[in-house]
């Protein structure tokens, strides 16, 4: 971004604007030549304009002149960001069982989604990805500087929008395959769930092992909490083939263990989510482990603009004596 902005190269040159008041008073003063004031004037002559014109437009030439002497300059200012940043996966669970209504002010998948959304924007210098599983996984945007773009994808998420269950393997091993080629000096898998793996053909060992080797440190993060909870639950009817959402009490389990593994075995950190607060201070620690080294290299440009000053002094001295040959104005 470049951003403009004016100065003065010799501010000093401004006190001489100080003498043109002078300089009026003593024109006008009481007593100044007065037979020469009236020696040329017509009789029919009543506007005395004619006689002060030139005085005025060589004071204001002089005006212009001192302005041009101070140098005023335009700058132009601009930084450059010189850094390697960091690559980073966001792998969401968006199984049926984030609907759990534990976390407020609605469910689990909406308090991620939030926090998340306050994550990317914390992230001005990486590349972020985007990776959704339940019983399958999908990459729902590469990675990517585009914050608009990922902050609409993590928006638009829903539950239940692909099979059932949940693959922490294939998730996990997904984002693996995204960050492989990265040359980012830092590759990081935020992985973010509330259940058990029970789904897909990867085993989530296998995949934490493929991070491992890649140099991926994954971060997991388990979220919900103990005992029963209010799950909506999506039922169709057989007779009538309509499907309504019925809220029903379930006990849904998180692999702690497992996320621990996962976490240990890439050098990452595992995390445990009780509620909505727990979850965004997981992220701000994340956020202050995974630092970008930044460094800003600031850029001024001038461009002497003191030509259009000294211009009009000279116009300013000239059009007294273009109104002279013409007639418009007359001189003592």
């Amino acid at each position: 971004m470049i951003t403009t902005f004016s100065q003065l190269a010799s501010p000093w040159w401004l006190l001489g604007l100080a003498l043109l008041p002078l300089l009026a008073w003593i024109h006008h003063r009481p007593g100044r030549l007065p037979a020469l004031t009236f020696s040329r004037l017509p009789t029919r002559a009543r506007r005395t304009w004619r006689i002060h014109a030139p005085f005025y437009l060589r004071l204001a030439a002089l005006a212009c002149l001192v302005v041009a002497l101070a140098r005023p300059q335009l700058g132009y200012a601009w930084e450059e960001s010189l850094t390697e940043g960091i690559d980073i996966e966001l792998v969401l669970d968006i199984s049926g069982s984030m609907g759990a209504e534990d976390f407020q002010p609605k469910n689990r998948l909406t308090v991620a989604k939030t926090v998340m959304q306050e994550f990317i924007a914390r992230r001005p210098a990486d590349r972020l990805g985007l990776v959704v599983f339940s019983g399958s996984a999908l990459t729902r945007a590469p990675l990517t500087t585009d914050r608009e773009m990922l902050r609409f994808l993590v928006d638009s998420l829903e539950l239940n929008t692909l099979p059932d269950g949940t693959a922490i393997g294939v998730a996990l091993a997904n984002a693996a395959s995204r960050l492989k080629d990265s040359e980012a000096e830092s590759r990081v898998i935020i992985l973010v769930t509330d259940g058990v793996n029970n789904a897909g053909e990867i085993d989530p060992a296998s995949a934490a092992a493929i991070c491992e080797g890649l140099g991926i440190r994954v971060y997991t993060i388990g979220v919900g909490t103990k005992g029963e909870v209010w799950v909506p639950v999506t039922v169709r009817d057989q007779r009538t083939g309509r499907s309504t959402v019925q809220r029903r009490l379930m006990n849904v389990e998180v692999d702690d263990e497992l996320l621990a593994a996962i976490a240990d075995r890439t050098a990452g950190k595992f995390f445990k989510a009780t509620d909505p607060e727990a979850l965004r201070h997981i992220f701000d620690e994340i956020d202050n482990l995974e630092r970008t080294p930044l460094q800003v290299k600031k850029y001024t440009r001038f461009e002497e603009a003191f030509e259009p000053w000294a211009g009009s002094a000279l116009a300013l001295l000239l059009l007294p004596i273009a109104a002279r040959t013409f007639r418009l104005t007359l001189e003592p």
